[in-house]
């Protein structure tokens, strides 16, 4: 067994019991696997891996996605994206913004990320930290009339920030060039969704990519995601990573 820290008193944990540059047993992927459900956020501390080790680990997972925006894909693997705001001669070496505003990752995708995994290389002295929220407690929270409203409902998706959709301005999700966007259809989810292990619902993915709701006037339809999602933030719900 993996010996597990919280890392806010809702969610989260740490261990640095797992080096993942050596050969992980099935035991040992088990407790890591079942550490993260039950924790919705896991960190494996001090970790010195190559991409190719990064990748085995995420392929224990689930079978990986490269996301859309191909130009930032690692050369050594399409399946990692490299996050960065350095530029060399003046272009860009990874994707910039990379979580500017609260989001559910691959949510506009019909078969949405079990997990996303980041491996962080360079990080600042002060600030970076990452925040997640949530969203299993955000929806136990809701009142019982609001549950039984969003029950059946469908929330509309693409690839986006419903809070910004300025293509200039710094909170825009990273621009798609007219092949990307192409490749990514309008789905639809539903706001009040099952995990596909634990069966605990959860607000799914009420902030950024949710643009509507199947049904329902656009308007009353940003009104109902835009208070669940400021419900959902709250900061009561939020572990911030360092």
């Amino acid at each position: 067994m993996i010996a597990l820290t919280p890392l806010s008193p809702l969610f989260g944990a740490e261990t640095s019991d797992v080096d993942l540059s050596r050969p992980l047993s099935d035991a040992m992927f088990k407790d890591i696997e079942q550490a993260f459900y039950a924790h919705q956020v896991l960190a494996l501390r001090a970790q010195q891996i190559t991409a190719q080790q990064f990748l085995q680990f995420a392929q224990r997972l689930g079978p990986p996605q490269p996301h859309v925006i191909d130009q930032f894909h690692h050369p050594e693997d399409p399946n990692i994206l490299i996050l960065s705001n350095v530029k060399r001669d003046g272009k860009p070496t990874g994707l910039q913004d990379a979580g500017s505003y609260f989001h559910t990752d691959y949510s506009y995708l019909q078969v949405p990320a079990r997990a996303t995994t980041l491996y962080s290389r360079v990080v600042p002295k002060v600030g970076g930290d990452t925040l997640f929220a949530n969203q299993l407690a955000a929806y136990d929270d809701l009142p019982e009339a609001m549950k039984r409203r969003i029950e059946p409902l469908l929330a509309i998706h693409h690839y986006g920030n419903r809070n910004d959709v300025d293509e200039s301005s710094r909170t825009v999700a990273s621009l798609l060039n007219a092949e990307q966007k192409s490749r990514m259809p309008v789905i639809t989810h539903r706001i009040a969704r099952p995990h596909p292990v634990t069966g605990r619902k959860a607000l799914y993915a009420v902030s950024g990519s949710s643009f509507g709701i199947v049904g329902m006037p656009e308007d009353e339809a940003v009104d109902l995601l835009d208070e669940l999602a400021a419900h959902a933030t709250q900061p009561k719900y939020q572990l911030r990573f360092k």
